[in-house]
């Protein structure tokens, strides 16, 4: 049975199409639809309910020394009020989840983790820092959370709690911060390419933040916004999604996020397998240059030869074209790629990765 967010009776009232996705009942659109929503966020604002997502808890005297230890990236050099993006591995290198971790001081972290791996990344914590002096807590249950995404986010926030409340640097965080007498957690941090924050509270308060935040922006254009467009507007963006480009069966070094394996670091789990493993496969982005849409699983070819497959792939509203990440064999970027579709082959041209180009 799917958890409802305590979101939910909003999401219906606004007449939210719900869908199971992770176990949770969320919108994966509304009324408007996923093109108005996806535009919405790319040009004014949009609120996502992301309540779903993982809150883990690392504190003690051991705590940035067992953060690391099971973190790929460097937490040691951290300032407090950091937000970091990191990769949890297996010790054969292949991908458990990636998170953000978010640095209080020496002594407390805050881990957010995706939904659907959240009670595997807890059990994982708990067995592998039994030799820390660390106490981990899920504290998930606790928490609402929602995403205030586009350009417009800052202007829409700042009627609610002054500019000085607010983290100034991306990837940074305040806690404490106070949205009409609710204590908030507020990160400028998210997942659409696009500047904007996420908002944490205790679980029971984030329905008035959420309708505060509407209510306030509504002449801004903020709206409502979905699972559907937060996939098109992750997937313009770059960004990879776990179950799509990561998994347990793909390895941390095949994907493009090498600027989170932090080799010159004391060992972290999974770094010996990294070390010793020679990429097989690369993650490219593609443009569709043929008519038509390629989706998650169609197999990619080279001159009759098959090459990889699509991880994810749509139709992305605001450029206009069709695109998807592959899971390409190394050395086959450079040559003509198809994806079969219906037994059709349509051709592909790799691109750089992100597809949409914000200044």
């Amino acid at each position: 049975m799917a958890i409802k967010t305590p979101l939910y009776d909003k999401h219906v009232a606004k007449g939210g199409q719900i869908v199971d996705f992770a176990g949770y009942e969320l919108p994966i659109q509304y009324k408007t639809g996923i093109v108005v929503e996806h535009n919405a966020v790319r040009n004014a604002a949009g609120l996502f309910d992301v309540s779903h997502m993982g809150e883990i808890f690392f504190e003690g005297k051991e705590a940035e020394k067992a953060l690391n230890y099971v973190m790929t990236n460097n937490m040691s050099n951290m300032y407090d009020g950091q937000c970091r993006y990191t990769m949890v591995c297996y010790e054969n290198g292949t991908i458990i989840d990636d998170v953000l971790v978010y640095r209080y001081n020496g002594e407390k972290f805050l881990i957010v983790a995706n939904a659907s791996n959240k009670d595997k990344d807890f059990a994982w914590f708990l067995k592998n820092t039994k030799s820390f002096d660390v106490k981990v807590t899920d504290k998930s249950s606790e928490y609402g959370q929602v995403a205030l995404q586009g350009p417009k986010s800052f202007e829409i926030l700042t009627r609610l709690v002054s500019k000085e409340e607010l983290p100034e640097k991306y990837y940074s965080f305040k806690d404490g911060v106070d949205i009409s007498g609710v204590k908030c957690i507020v990160s400028r941090t998210g997942y659409t390419g696009e500047d904007g924050y996420e908002i944490y509270c205790a679980a029971d308060k984030i329905g008035k933040i959420y309708d505060l935040l509407l209510e306030k922006g509504e002449d801004l254009g903020l709206i409502p916004t979905g699972l559907g467009c937060r996939d098109t507007l992750r997937l313009e963006a770059g960004m990879p999604l776990y179950g799509h480009e990561l998994s347990d069966q793909i390895m941390a070094n095949e994907v493009g996020l090498n600027f989170v394996l932090k080799f010159d670091k004391e060992n972290f789990i999974g770094k010996k397998a990294l070390e010793n493993h020679v990429p097989q496969y690369e993650r490219v982005g593609a443009v569709v240059v043929d008519r038509g849409i390629v989706r998650e699983g169609a197999e990619i070819y080279s001159d009759g030869n098959l090459v990889g497959y699509v991880t994810s792939g749509t139709f992305i509203p605001s450029l206009q074209k069709a695109v998807c990440v592959l899971r390409l064999k190394v050395g086959y970027k450079d040559k003509a790629l198809t994806a079969r579709v219906r037994n059709k082959d349509l051709a592909l041209e790799v691109v750089k990765m992100p597809f949409m180009n914000k200044k």
